[in-house]
């Protein structure tokens, strides 16, 4: 799966060549190509934003910069998605139907936001990550690679996917490992009894009780 994300701060994006998601990189499992809308910009100073028409405060990123570097990389067949806290709230079931795209161009804003006009150009979709506001969009486009490639096939085992919290509409189970006792406190008895119909009952009876108490809303 292929993600080209316009931003204007490339280096935030580095901490994803850690872990499961830049093993998934190293095996050309997903690409990450992070374009700069700055080297688009035809200004001397490379300035990309102006004042908004009508006044306020802040800043406007430019039309024709964020235009200029989508043209760079533009695939008919890709969705582009803008990172807004106007966008749609992610969550696991467009997490799966996302995972489905070959192609994902993520357009971070930053400033005061980017002029509407491009928007209504070449955005297919809008998603925010939850009802709040955050500098830029840098943030939410890595929340939104690093949800989706997770059910990208080999980056994950199958099994981690099928069973977590809201793969089921229910959160998940709680889990345990070694030592079998910790400050007193042992491993249920019948996560070591070795009966798998029994711990299959468990952890969907925990998995009800867990939600119950910290997200009735999903129930109801």
């Amino acid at each position: 799966m292929k993600f080209d994300v316009l931003t204007l701060f490339p280096e935030m994006f580095e901490c994803l060549q850690e872990s499961i998601i830049g093993r998934a990189m190293e095996k050309d499992l997903i690409q990450i190509n992070l374009i700069n809308i700055r080297d688009f910009s035809r200004d001397k100073h490379k300035k990309v934003d102006d004042t908004p028409y009508g006044g306020g405060a802040g800043m406007v990123i430019r039309p024709d910069v964020v235009y200029d570097a989508y043209q760079s990389i533009q695939d008919k067949k890709a969705k582009v998605i803008y990172l807004s806290p106007q966008g749609q709230v992610l969550n696991q079931n467009k997490v799966k139907e996302l995972s489905t795209e070959e192609h994902l161009i993520l357009l971070c804003g930053h400033y005061e936001g980017i002029d509407q006009r491009v928007l209504d150009e070449i955005v297919d979709e809008e998603i925010s990550i939850g009802d709040y506001v955050l500098t830029g969009g840098e943030l939410p486009a890595m929340v939104l690679i690093d949800s989706v490639s997770r059910y990208v096939n080999g980056v994950l085992n199958e099994d981690s996917t099928k069973e977590e919290s809201f793969s089921n509409k229910l959160l998940e189970y709680p889990q345990y490992t070694r030592p079998e006792e910790f400050r007193g406190k042992k491993v249920p008895e019948v996560l070591i009894s070795g009966h798998h119909k029994n711990i299959k009952e468990w952890r969907e009876e925990k998995s009800l009780e867990v939600t119950k108490n910290k997200r009735p809303d999903l129930i109801n």
